[in-house]
Parts: C-alpha cells; sequence; structure tokens
C-alpha cells in the first residue's frame, strides 16, 4: 500500500469517526437540556449507537464501492489485452532483450532494457508463425531478426 492510499484510508476512517468524537464532546450538554440524567443517558446512548452504526455502514459500503469499481476499470484495462501478444523473444545481454509482439495485424519490434523500451522496427510483412516447439521457433525469429537487422545497416 502506497502513502496516498494510507492518507486516504486513515482520511475515511477519521471521518467515519467524527460524529463520535463531536457526540463526547457534547455529552456534557444533554443532562442540562432534559433535566433528568438518567433519560439523557439513554437517549444519547442510543443516539451515539445510531450515528456510529451509520458510519460503520457507510464506510463498508464505500469500500464495497471502490472494489467494485476497481473491477469494472481492469475489466476496461483487460479488453486491449486480446489483441496484444509477445510472439518472441531474444535474450542480447544479461538484461537486455529484443521482443516481438502482435498488435492487431501489425508486429512490432522492441528493444527492452531496465527502465527504457523502445521500439527498433515495425515489420511491414508480419512474421507467420509457426506452432512448433520454442526452439525452432526461435530459430525462425534469429533468422529473420539478422535478415532484418541486415537490412537497416545496409541502408
Amino acid at each position: 500500500m502506497n502513502a496516498g492510499m494510507l492518507h486516504k484510508f486513515t482520511a475515511l476512517i477519521l471521518i467515519g469517526l467524527w460524529p463520535l468524537q463531536s457526540m463526547a464532546a457534547n455529552q456534557h450538554l444533554v443532562p442540562l437540556v432534559t433535566g433528568t440524567s438518567g433519560h439523557a443517558d439513554t437517549l444519547l446512548g442510543a443516539a451515539s449507537l445510531g450515528q456510529f452504526a451509520f458510519g460503520l455502514i457507510a464506510v463498508v459500503s464505500l469500500i464495497f464501492g471502490l472494489a467494485w469499481l476497481l473491477r469494472r476499470m481492469k475489466r476496461i484495462q483487460g479488453s486491449v489485452q486480446g489483441q496484444l501478444r509477445i510472439l518472441a523473444g531474444l535474450p542480447l545481454g544479461s538484461r537486455e532483450r529484443i521482443v516481438l509482439i502482435q498488435v492487431g495485424d501489425e508486429q512490432i519490434l522492441l528493444g527492452v532494457a531496465p527502465g527504457r523500451v523502445a521500439c527498433l522496427h515495425v515489420l511491414q510483412q508480419p512474421l507467420e508463425e509457426k506452432t512448433t516447439t520454442s526452439g525452432a521457433a526461435g530459430g525462425v525469429f534469429r533468422a529473420r531478426l539478422s535478415e532484418f537487422m541486415q537490412r537497416g545497416s545496409s541502408k
């Protein structure tokens, strides 16, 4: 949980407890207004219990509402996931990789390093997907990649 979320959560708790604090501060005024302290204590207990229950219900419903909203937002973000696929990857070093991704009908070659992703090339003709073992597919990918890299260096 990051600091911003912690501050918001603390604020929600304090807002939920605020009616209880104001009731405790004004508790000494109630017997003076009603005249009988026994009856006033009963009314104060019922009022404070009602406010506490209302605050608790409000906070719990807020938590469920936010959970529902987050689930809904994930569905919106996840709708693109079917159109995005990683087709192949090739490690270049200990932390660098070249990755071929499919975005809709386009294939894009990306360079991935810690803290940086760069578009290296957008393929004009998509590579064919082969349903073979990953080692053989990696060999085909390496061959096509070296082909594209040689074309790029000759320009």
